[in-house]
């Protein structure tokens, strides 16, 4: 019962990524309608800062995977 419930938490860092990819991408688009010379940079940004995050959800989904097959 405990594992079934540290894997479920470990997997609710996706939650969290999806949140942050959003915020970020519609911070994104409001900076590039300001100011659309500086779209490259945004992007790279941007860019960059969702490969983090969605890199974060991919190790909680991992740690979760790990606790049902090792300790379950």
């Amino acid at each position: 019962m405990l594992v079934a419930i540290g894997a479920a938490v470990a997997v609710l860092t996706g939650i969290g990524a999806g949140i942050g990819i959003g915020l970020a991408t519609g911070k994104a688009v409001d900076a590039i309608a300001r100011q659309p010379e500086a779209e490259s940079k945004i992007s790279k940004s941007l860019i960059l800062g969702c490969a983090l995050a969605e890199a974060t959800a991919v190790y909680g989904f991992v740690i979760g995977l790990l606790i049902i097959f090792f300790l379950g």
